[in-house]
């Protein structure tokens, strides 16, 4: 069985070169793992033994034992895609969502995670626009691990309601010794 021990990440490299390298077209999950068998899209088993706290992204060059080169694309899977009506309550659903640990993908309109009907809800009663679509999930560096959710699904509630709190508490507070800041 082929080994693929490298990871090239998106490094410029000759398309002839790569035009007849076979793709491993996988979901984040399995992007996140460092050892694993993994099918080719040629039907082919390889091993992966790459460095441990890495994440294959999209695009990805992998190298195996032979000097061959594999191209990683990311498959599209169910996530939340939530949007706003401004930026404000956009960067409040990160905060939220970031305080929780889990993995997110940012961008300048958009955040994506991966399909959780409790943070759908929870991202529902913070204003924002919350859908469920399907795209390839390219979450930020860093927030790789499994995490811990805070006990959202026993505590949501509580949790909320505290989170709710702190922030009126902060905005109400804000606005008395900023009066013209708004």
């Amino acid at each position: 069985m082929r080994q693929i021990s490298k990871n090239l990440g998106k490094t410029k490299i000759a398309k002839v070169l790569l035009q007849n390298a076979p793709c491993l077209t996988i979901p984040f999950l399995q992007r996140s793992k460092s050892r694993q068998v993994v099918l080719l899209d040629s039907g082919e088993e390889v091993l992966l033994v790459l460095n441990r706290g890495g994440v294959m992204r999209g695009g990805d060059i992998l190298v195996d034992d032979q000097g061959k080169f594999i191209i990683v694309q990311a498959v599209p899977e169910q996530v939340l895609r939530v949007t706003a009506p401004n930026f404000n309550l956009l960067m409040r659903a990160a905060y939220h969502l970031g305080n929780r640990h889990i993995p997110v993908e940012i961008q300048t309109d958009y955040l994506q995670l991966e399909y959780d009907p409790v943070l759908s809800d929870m991202l529902k009663k913070l204003g924002v626009h919350v859908t469920l679509q399907e795209y390839p999930f390219e979450p930020e560096h860093g927030a790789y691990g499994k995490g811990h959710k805070h006990g959202h699904d026993e505590t949501f509630e509580q949790d909320y309601a505290l989170a709710q709190s702190a922030y009126h508490d902060h905005a109400h507070s804000h606005s008395k010794n900023h009066p013209h800041e708004h």
